[in-house]
């Protein structure tokens, strides 16, 4: 299923060399969610299944943002190399820990913030969706421009 078409002014498609899409990540302690947002209405990215929460498996971040990814690339049909992540990192360390979890899922934190700020972008959205909704209008934002 596509989701929606990417288009140049002229009508051409995005370079496949270019960057891959920007996504925003919910990185909650349970599970974590990904979003995708376009003119600044973000949507949430549900599984095959329909689930749009991924549970969190006993591998770690690093395996719970590829499993996100993966979820991206398939509605998105093509790369997704760039996330703005929502996580409840307090503390450096625990920031750095995230960091180099998305890096080793092959993505490029644009910017990491706290859960409760990341849901002040998204509205009136519903409560579970809110952190992965506004971190997608942020990662919008701050996606370098395609190839």
């Amino acid at each position: 299923m596509k989701l929606f078409q990417i288009e140049e002014p002229e009508g051409e498609p995005l370079s496949a060399e270019g960057p891959g899409a920007a996504v925003g990540i919910d990185l909650a302690a349970e599970s974590g969610a990904v979003a995708v947002a376009l003119g600044g209405n973000a949507e949430i990215l549900p599984g095959v299944d329909g689930e749009r929460r991924l549970a969190r498996d006993g591998d770690g971040d690093a395996a719970l943002l590829l499993g996100l990814r993966g979820r991206a690339e398939k509605q998105l049909q093509r790369p997704v190399t760039h996330a703005v992540i929502a996580a409840d990192a307090k503390s450096d360390e625990a920031r750095r820990v995230i960091e180099a979890a998305a890096r080793a899922a092959g993505l490029e934190p644009l910017r990491l913030l706290d859960r409760s700020a990341a849901s002040a972008f998204a509205g009136s959205a519903a409560r579970e969706d809110r952190a992965a909704l506004g971190a997608a209008v942020v990662a919008e934002d701050l996606a370098p421009p395609a190839g």
